[in-house]
This record gives C-alpha cells, sequence and structure tokens, in this order.
C-alpha cells in the first residue's frame, strides 16, 4: 500500500501504478481540453462554444479533484489516524474549506 513520508519539509506520497496512471491520464485529457480552448480563442471561435469547452474543464478538474481526495482520505488520512497523528484531521478539514470556495 502506499506511505507517506517525509523529505526536505515537503510531504511526498508513494502512488501505486494504477493511481498514478489514472491520475496521469485524467491531467493528460484536461491539458489537451485546456490546449483546445487555447485554439479555440486565437481561432476566435463565438463566446458560447468556448465557455461551454470551459465548463467541460472545470468538470473534469472536479472530477480529478474527488479522485484524489478520496485516494486521499483512504490512505494518508486513514494511515495516519491509526498512527495517532489527529492533525491529519484538522489539515483535511482545511483542505476541504479551501476546494468549497
Amino acid at each position: 500500500m502506499s506511505e507517506e513520508r517525509e523529505c526536505c519539509c515537503h510531504k511526498t506520497k508513494e502512488r501505486s501504478v494504477k493511481e498514478y496512471k489514472d491520475l496521469i491520464h485524467r491531467l493528460n485529457r484536461i491539458e489537451g481540453q485546456v490546449r483546445g480552448i487555447k485554439g479555440m480563442v486565437e481561432r476566435e471561435a463565438y463566446c458560447t462554444d468556448i465557455l461551454v469547452q470551459s465548463a467541460a474543464v472545470n468538470a473534469a478538474l472536479n472530477s480529478f479533484n474527488r479522485v484524489l481526495l478520496a485516494n486521499h482520505i483512504k490512505t494518508c488520512v486513514t494511515n495516519d489516524i491509526r498512527e495517532g497523528k489527529e492533525e491529519t484531521v484538522d489539515e483535511l478539514l482545511a483542505t476541504l474549506q479551501k476546494l468549497m470556495k
């Protein structure tokens, strides 16, 4: 199972191959969508067409965040709580507050 470790004052996380590939695949698709929107602006596409594509990118980013958050809770948060690191719950709550702005 993946574990979190301290390195140079920054936390890192080793991910399973499956989790890594899924996250990278999602990010590659999002990156392609953003490049597509940039091309639409460069081609002077109609505003509503660009807005629809922008909404699709937002939905894709929200989906990415949900998957990453679920993985974080199932691994990092759960492991830290088992090890008695209650401050992880505060960190999770702060992260959720940032995501819900």
